[in-house]
């Protein structure tokens, strides 16, 4: 089996670090790059985090880009530290990473690898669009230049998380997902639809504590503020797999069993579906008939055992 070459863009809080743990453990790819942007922490302690996070992972061939610190209209309104903790990773202490980041923009180094690994390169963005839609205005050509991307956001059935209609990685840059999913490329988009279905539970996470692995473990540890978050969502202390669902779609570890391919725009406008993903699901009930020009495959439905994969591949880290 030859690993396929992914670039993974993140704002990398704490589902952030298991999708990222996946993707180190996963044969199926080759990490190429990683690129960060303002969300659940700003662009550079993002970067600190995921430097952090491979050096625990005993990697330091994987280039970190800082990509922007802004969305494309206005300014980053700060972190949610409720969710993710100050620094991003729950409050947990890891040793700072002894390498620093590039020195190119998370844009340049997406299009440097496009153009190395010209018409296999997959992205898997867990986080706002930013730099995926500065990469495109860098270069237009980049949809011909990559095999697929894999976007964790939006929300087609379900309500959002930010607002009544709005998912987080969507809504804190809506001007960048509307370019990100008008652009011709063969889109994935994993939306809060289906990682809200899958969770992972304080077995699982004692399953990383007891792993006696640094990584596993401190993703154990991490995850013990993002299950208190969680608690008013569930009633009981456990997590939504967002990134770490998309990023098993991505690699092929989960394979979706209900994902049309429809009409998806994003309403970047300044009204109450601001952020909205509006996917065109009107053939639900004769089988999702193809939509011409359609390049978005939205995904609904993946079978059961999301968490149980996710542990499994996380302990051999």
């Amino acid at each position: 089996m030859t690993a396929q070459p992914l670039y993974f863009d993140c704002d990398t809080g704490i589902d952030d670090s298991m999708a990222l743990a996946y993707l180190l453990a996963s044969p199926e790819i080759e990490l190429v790059g990683v690129g960060t942007v303002s969300g659940n922490v700003d662009s550079a302690q993002a970067a600190r985090n995921t430097l952090a996070l491979i050096q625990l992972a005993g990697r330091d061939d994987i280039p970190v880009a800082v990509g922007a610190a802004d969305p494309q209209a206005g300014t980053y309104n700060g972190a949610v530290p409720h969710i993710h903790g100050h620094n991003g990773i729950g409050d947990i202490t890891v040793p700072d990473s002894t390498r620093p980041a590039v020195p190119r923009h998370a844009a340049d180094l997406i299009i440097h690898l496009a153009r190395v690994h010209q018409g296999k390169l997959r992205l898997l963005t867990t986080g706002p669009l930013t730099n995926i839609a500065e990469a495109l205005r860098r270069e237009p050509e980049l949809p011909s230049l990559v095999k697929d991307i894999t976007i964790m956001g939006g929300a087609a059935h379900q309500s959002g998380n930010v607002s009544p209609v709005t998912e987080a990685n969507i809504g804190n840059d809506p001007e960048a997902a509307a370019e990100v999913l008008a652009a011709p490329w063969d889109i994935t988009l994993v939306p809060l639809d289906v990682t809200l279905a899958h969770t992972l539970e304080e077995a699982d996470r004692q399953l990383l504590l007891d792993s006696g692995r640094p990584l596993p473990t401190a993703l154990g540890e991490m995850l013990d503020l993002y299950f208190e978050f969680h608690r008013d969502t569930y009633g009981r202390r456990c997590c939504a797999l967002h990134d770490p669902l998309a990023a098993a779609i991505a690699v092929g570890g989960v394979v979706p069993t209900l994902a049309p391919v429809v009409d998806v725009v994003v309403d970047d406008t300044r009204g109450p579906g601001r952020g909205q993903t509006i996917c065109d699901l009107r053939g639900q009930f004769r089988d999702y008939p193809p939509q011409p020009g359609a390049h978005c495959r939205v995904v609904l439905e993946t079978g059961p055992d999301t968490a149980a994969h996710l542990v499994r591949r996380l302990l051999t880290l």
